[in-house]
């Protein structure tokens, strides 16, 4: 009987965020593939757990040794000494590349398996202020991290074509690298479809949590989109308050911090936008939006590694230029509230079932 161990980051309460969905959506995978009566989960980090100033300290020198996320060296020891009594250990993030190697090292003769849900040195480097004092220990710690995943690990899953590139050419060229994209557990009731027309002043609505590269990519749009076009703005998402509280030029726009449900938020909305203009891996807003069958206006890295045509969709925009031009359109020429297209895509090609299948073949 086959046992996995699946390592998350943390035992998470409240609403998911997108690495959370995604490490959901794995979790839930393996568990239909293997039984979940198989699979034990171990949490490298308790958010539950208060922390001390100790546990401060210990951090950032335990940074020093690669050591991430909460990861110390004796929840190292303890998962060490459990692994032989399982088949497969599932790394979900690579910043615990270090976890790989001393699987490796000490023996482990089961198969390791590391989810990218960016190449994190990427992303980190990205979202790191250039001013941050540690930063650069912080990012070697990262790097030496992927670079760890891909030397140590049997099978390495990333989202997309280009995260695959990007570690084939900084680490390991040989190493095994599959690319499933995001997909999410469908959560859209068909009876709300909106069969009418966008509006004449049609619904824009931002979503995304308090994040270096959306809250970048709002307030761009609100200073180079918003003034030249006849919209009504919403801004959605986790811990938004904040961005609202320290910019004033969000003051006069309808911003929802920590909805539980975004449904109804989704449902009204005739155009999704995302100025997204960094990151790495998939954005899971536009599998979410995909799945409501929303109107979509984003940038090329919004829409990395999904194949969609994107003028069924809505629309590509890199410059203000072109949100602008689209949202005009949108205002001169109403279409359907519900973009089937969308839909589709969503079913065939990013909820759970479509991937699932990669997963199995995964574990063969």
């Amino acid at each position: 009987m086959t046992k996995l161990l699946f390592i998350w980051y943390k035992r998470s309460k409240g609403i998911l965020e997108g690495g959370g969905q995604c490490s959901m959506r794995n979790f839930n995978s393996l568990c239909e593939i293997v039984g979940a009566d198989n699979i034990v989960s171990f949490y490298v980090h308790d958010e539950y757990k208060e922390k001390s100033i100790l546990d401060y300290l210990c951090g950032a020198v335990f940074f020093l040794f690669n050591y991430f996320y909460g990861l110390s060296p004796r929840r190292l020891r303890k998962l060490l000494e459990d692994a032989y009594q399982y088949d497969y250990i599932f790394i979900d993030r690579s910043v615990f590349g270090l976890i790989a190697k001393k699987l490796k090292l000490s023996g482990y003769n089961g198969k390791v398996i590391t989810h990218f849900h960016n190449v994190e040195s990427v992303y980190f480097d990205a979202l790191l202020p250039k001013w941050l004092p540690g930063r650069s220990v912080l990012l070697h710690a990262v790097n030496k991290n992927d670079e760890y995943a891909c030397r140590y690990s049997d099978e390495i899953i990333v989202l997309n074509n280009r995260d695959k590139s990007i570690l084939c050419q900084k680490y390991a060229p040989s190493c095994r690298i599959t690319s499933i994209p995001i997909a999410l557990s469908d959560r859209f009731d068909e009876e709300q479809i909106n069969v009418v027309q966008t509006r004449k002043c049609p619904i824009c609505l931002f979503f995304g949590s308090y994040f270096t590269p959306n809250n970048q990519g709002i307030l761009w749009f609100v200073d180079n989109v918003l003034p030249h076009v006849n919209i009504e703005m919403k801004i959605v998402g986790k811990g938004m308050d904040k961005l609202k509280a320290d910019s004033p030029k969000l003051q006069s726009i309808d911003v929802v911090s920590d909805a539980p449900d975004l449904s109804p938020y989704l449902n009204e909305a005739d155009i999704i936008v995302l100025p997204i203009f960094s990151g790495s891996g998939m954005k899971v807003k536009t599998c979410e939006a995909l799945m409501y069958g929303k109107n979509i206006l984003g940038t090329k890295e919004a829409f990395e590694g999904y194949d969609l045509d994107f003028q069924k969709l809505g629309g590509l925009c890199n410059n203000a230029e072109e949100f602008i031009m689209r949202i005009n359109d949108f205002v001169d020429n109403p279409r359907p509230h519900f973009n089937t297209y969308a839909r589709q895509m969503f079913v065939k090609n990013y909820s759970h079932e479509a991937v699932k299948q990669l997963f199995v073949d995964f574990l063969k």
